[in-house]
């Protein structure tokens, strides 16, 4: 049986799925609020030769222009892979109060494996993070990419 951040993030996996088919890292990103999705996001690095394309950005800018509002503090940010330094920032900035993500990012995971930034209690706003959701499929996902570009 699915929990709800299992059926969400299954929808973030799709995201990432279709930055996969555009040959981009297959992260994907969304944010919910009241039960409803009110911005989504995949990488796109590559495609709009933009190194702050990352699916949580393009997720937070949706929802911001969704709500009307540069404040997210209503919503849960789901996302296929550990945010980096730069997305774990703009989540704080957003203000967004749960962060839930799938597989952890060894190199450069900045919600809680080289660093932590969305719970540093130094910043104006925590973010409570739940790790590991459908890890396994994510990490799948991002093997095979990687296994592809390096003819594994």
């Amino acid at each position: 049986m699915y929990s709800e951040h299992e059926k969400w993030m299954e929808l973030a996996l799709r995201l990432a799925e279709r930055a996969l088919d555009e040959e981009e890292v297959p992260v994907g990103a969304l944010l919910v609020n009241d039960g409803q999705v009110i911005g989504k996001g995949y990488n796109q690095n590559e495609r709009l030769k933009d190194p702050t394309a990352h699916a949580e950005i393009i997720a937070i800018t949706a929802a911001a222009n969704a709500l009307g509002d540069k404040r997210l503090t209503g919503c849960t940010m789901y996302v296929t892979l550990e945010p980096c330094a730069m997305c774990a920032g703009a989540i704080v900035l957003a203000r967004i109060p749960v962060l839930v993500f799938g597989a952890y990012d060894s190199k450069a995971g900045a919600c809680g494996t080289l660093m932590n930034i969305v719970e540093d209690h130094r910043l104006n706003h925590q973010v409570h993070v739940i790790p590991g959701v459908l890890d396994h499929k994510s990490t799948s996902l991002l093997k095979g990419f990687f296994g592809a570009i390096r003819g594994l």
